[in-house]
């Protein structure tokens, strides 16, 4: 099976364009993971992967690659949850989840309303296999500038995410590294729209990356670890997905999950199994 595997991936070059884009994806996913788990921010990471989706609607409405709508509409729901935050009582949870049932509800209601070609399962669900061209490049340009970010602003980053008050007392602008930071959770989320699907997205960068939290105390192993989990989650469920015709998207996911499970249990010092020893 996994000989199949190897010449179909050889044979057909749009599985090796959806090989690449998983990969690719997986390890973009898994480096900025790791600074939306130590933050607290996984349910930030859910609203703007479902605030997107009428980004994407209005593209395709508009002609446009859908790249471009989704990302300025997800920096807009960042922006409004940020904006909510600072002027009102209202906790931010709360308002993490009236910006993202908002956004999501329009972007439903704007596909129903097209009545384009748009497949809305795809959209939540994503499918790898079908990646065009101009997608892939895509995918590659953004991913390639999100992760020159994280290494021109490593020390920011890593700051702010640990001790932020130390950070502002240092004078660096911590809440200019933080809308930074979401910028780059924005095209993250975008580019993983073909592989995983605005839904799943958010597993892509919550379970990489805490599962390397389970796996060490370093940041920078942390930071190789959740990468070389994306890109390995990639790779098996897109075996899995051909070998049983399975979803591209949610079999990713459910391999980067049973990783997880296996940390879990098994992490050296902070598994279940060493706990309880």
């Amino acid at each position: 099976m996994i000989s199949l595997f190897i010449e179909e991936v050889i044979q057909y070059g749009f599985f090796q364009k959806a090989l690449l884009t998983g990969v690719a994806v997986g390890i973009v996913c898994g480096v900025i993971g790791c600074f939306i788990v130590l933050r607290g921010l996984a349910l930030m990471g859910d609203a703007i992967s479902h605030a997107i989706l009428p980004g994407v609607a209005i593209s395709y409405m508009l002609g446009i690659n859908f790249f471009v709508g989704a990302a300025i509409v997800g920096l807009l729901a960042a922006l409004g949850i940020g904006f909510i935050n600072r002027n009102s009582i209202v906790k931010n949870d709360a308002a993490i989840g009236i910006v993202f049932s908002l956004f999501f509800a329009v972007g439903v209601l704007l596909i129903a309303k097209a009545k384009t070609a748009i497949d809305l399962t795809q959209i939540l669900f994503g499918n790898v296999l079908t990646v065009s061209d101009t997608d892939r490049t895509m995918t590659l340009i953004i991913g390639g500038l999100v992760l020159l970010l994280v290494y021109v602003f490593y020390k920011e980053l890593v700051l702010t995410s640990f001790d932020p008050v130390m950070a502002e007392a240092s004078g660096m602008k911590v809440g200019l590294i933080h809308y930074l930071l979401m910028l780059m959770l924005t095209l993250v989320t975008v580019v993983s729209l073909q592989t995983v699907g605005v839904i799943l997205v958010v597993s892509l960068l919550i379970t990489p990356a805490s599962t390397a939290y389970l796996l060490t105390h370093r940041m920078s192993t942390m930071i190789f670890l959740s990468a070389a989990i994306g890109a390995i989650s990639a790779i098996v469920g897109l075996f899995f997905s051909f070998s049983f015709n399975l979803s591209s998207g949610p079999s990713i996911v459910v391999v980067a999950t049973a990783i997880f499970i296996l940390a879990f249990i098994f992490a050296p010092r902070r598994g279940l199994i060493a706990k309880y020893l």
